[in-house]
């Protein structure tokens, strides 16, 4: 059977619906964590939204679409709108473990040894590459490919393939998203920034009182010596603040999804 035979058993409707849920499957692969990893190439990426797609179809279809090109493409655009905003809101979770990695390296000095990661094309340093790792394993261990999948199919519960969505939810929950970046990244940090500003007032003193002491030698050793300490102590506080967080994120993301 070749590939016009097979699409001739389908009908327009369901071919349409299948682009349509693809609108809303791609931004999935484009910037939510572990599925828009580099590491993965972008055929293997391709081939697994294009089947994504054909699972959720018959989940998602509700009604007679209008084929009327104007119509389908303001749905099409509208997919592509609801689908980024669900994709954001995982995007924004894992962006606050890499924010955190990129405080500590600014605070122990390895920001000084910050390369262009070959895996995202952007200058990147040795504690945010860590931390973006080290997520995308606990989202593995935890089933969290699947719990975003579920959720992606949640999504046509909040807004059907035919409904718009509420455009003022949708910026409010891109805001509170956003606002969560920095807000996570300080709770995954905290314990290795408490430590650092200890050690850094400590040699302060140490200055004062021993003014010949060469305190930026001795000082960036300890400081790194007591960051990665304190780093490999909070690693299983921040596998568990992961996991909690990209629960909360899907939950949100559905919150703020809603039909106009």
């Amino acid at each position: 059977m070749n590939a016009g035979e097979l699409l001739t058993r389908f009908s327009e409707q369901q071919v349409a619906a299948f682009f349509l849920v693809l609108a809303r499957v791609s931004p999935l692969f484009v910037i939510a964590p572990l599925f828009s990893s580099k590491m993965v190439p972008g055929r293997v990426r391709g081939i697994i939204a294009v089947a994504l797609a054909i699972g959720l179809t018959p989940v998602a279809t509700h009604g007679a679409i209008d084929l009327d090109p104007l119509t389908f493409g303001a749905v099409l655009v509208k997919e592509v709108i609801v689908g980024l905003a669900f994709a954001y809101a995982l995007a924004a979770m894992f962006a606050g473990l890499q924010t955190a990695g990129s405080l500590l390296d600014t605070l122990i000095g390895f920001s000084f040894g910050a390369q262009v990661d070959p895996l995202s094309g952007t200058q990147s340093t040795v504690l945010s590459q860590l931390y973006g790792l080290f997520g995308v394993a606990i989202i593995i261990a935890i089933g969290g490919d699947a719990w975003m999948i579920k959720g992606l199919g949640r999504t046509y519960e909040a807004v059907p393939m035919l409904d718009a969505p509420a455009v003022g939810s949708l910026a409010e929950g891109a805001q509170v998203a956003f606002s969560g970046i920095f807000v996570a990244a300080f709770m995954i940090g905290a314990p290795v920034i408490i430590a650092l500003i200890i050690t850094d007032a400590a040699f302060g003193v140490v200055s004062r009182v021993v003014p010949q002491m060469n305190v930026f030698a001795v000082g960036f050793p300890a400081k790194m010596i007591v960051g990665l300490i304190l780093l490999g102590a909070s690693l299983p506080f921040v596998a568990g603040l992961t996991a909690s967080e990209l629960q909360d994120s899907i939950v949100h993301a559905l919150h703020f999804l809603k039909a106009a």
